[in-house]
């Protein structure tokens, strides 16, 4: 009990690694605050995972198992956050709804933040979640390999915006004063490598000021005409209903695809993976193929059909559809697995690993992190 009680703690004081998209209403993001700066997110998320309790694995060997040769359908846990990861799935739930999905049946949860899912997936309680992508590397390292990744579900969805027309392309950020939420976590290390990567220091060329939530980013907007802030979505729909004068002068999923361009492995700006218990994976695999292949058809509906996706991510409580129809287009939600996953996602944990190693959990996995069907 000690022991899940110090998961908890840890969980609550960030898992600010995910800059998302959506929320339960338009002043919160698919992440939590970021951490107290005497705290970073990369440990904490590292503490996280190694405190998960002795008796997990005996907890997870306990969940009956969910195929069966007799026809009936597989029963398969999902929990997805409020964002993103739960906006791409809301057509598979209507559908389920309804009945077996390619032979699956579901339970689908939908949690406010990280720190729901991260206990629930480590003892065996959940089968398959959507959590941040270097989350999913540091649970697979302090578990010894008992997570893996199926699939991106979410690029990045971190933009540059202002009230004014100074900002044109990262050059111009030099010299500027940037408003921020996320230090020592996933907002900070991208911004950084991509300020470097063209040739702007992050410590000596711009001035960040770190902000403890999003909501007080758009507050400095609102109170400095000439302001530049880094927010993610739906942030930045939320700004812009309150000032119609802010635009989007940059997005960093666009910028860190530029840099890509001349690299033998590219890799590419990621929010949110699907991890699956590494156990369930190797048990019930024709079980976690339907859900691939399923949840592909749920995402392909989502991004070309977005007003009827709004009233979809309306039903289930995850933002109302008028916040979600606008944002829906720059919350970049896709679904990338096999070998071009692998790419991606190995490339970004890298660039995340060589500024602080514990946003990876300490070292960049191994090959059997990345599920192959």
């Amino acid at each position: 009990m000690k022991k899940m009680l110090s998961v908890l703690a840890a969980l609550t004081l960030s898992v600010s690694l995910l800059a998302g998209c959506g929320g339960t209403n338009a002043n919160q993001t698919e992440t939590p605050a970021a951490a107290p700066e005497t705290s970073s997110a990369a440990e904490t998320a590292s503490e996280t995972a190694s405190a998960v309790p002795e008796s997990s694995e005996q907890e997870s060997s306990t969940v009956p198992e969910t195929a069966s040769d007799s026809g009936q359908a597989s029963a398969v846990r999902v929990m997805a956050l409020k964002g993103p990861t739960a906006m791409g799935m809301v057509k598979l739930m209507d559908t389920a709804e309804a009945g077996a999905v390619n032979g699956n049946s579901y339970e689908f949860t939908i949690a406010a933040s990280a720190d729901e899912v991260t206990p629930k997936l480590v003892q065996g309680e959940v089968d398959i979640a959507a959590v941040p992508a270097n989350l999913a590397s540091v649970l697979y390292n302090n578990t010894e390999g008992k997570i893996q990744v199926l699939a991106v579900n979410t690029l990045g969805v971190l933009y540059i915006v202002e009230s004014g027309d100074t900002v044109q392309s990262v050059a111009d950020l030099k010299g500027k004063t940037i408003y921020a939420s996320g230090k020592g976590s996933i907002p900070e290390y991208a911004l950084n490598y991509i300020l470097s990567s063209n040739g702007i220091d992050p410590e000596k060329d711009v001035t960040i000021e770190w902000k403890s939530e999003h909501s007080e980013c758009v507050a400095a907007l609102a109170a400095d005409e000439s302001g530049i802030a880094m927010l993610p979505q739906p942030f930045v729909t939320t700004a812009q209903t309150k000032n119609d004068n802010i635009r989007i002068a940059l997005d960093l999923t666009k910028e860190w695809d530029t840099l890509q361009k001349d690299t033998e492995t590219p890799s590419a700006l990621i929010t949110g993976v699907v991890a699956v218990r590494a156990d369930f994976a190797a048990e019930n695999p024709e079980a976690v193929n339907a859900f691939l292949a399923s949840y592909k058809e749920s995402v392909d509906y989502v991004n070309g059909n977005a007003e009827d996706a709004a009233a979809l991510i309306e039903k289930y409580d995850i933002v109302p559809a008028a916040v979600a129809v606008k944002a829906l287009p720059y919350c970049n939600i896709t679904f990338i697995e096999g070998s071009e996953m692998k790419e991606k996602l190995s490339g970004y944990l890298n660039v995340l690993s060589e500024q602080n190693p514990k946003a990876v959990g300490g070292a960049l996995p191994a090959d059997d992190f990345y599920y192959q069907r």
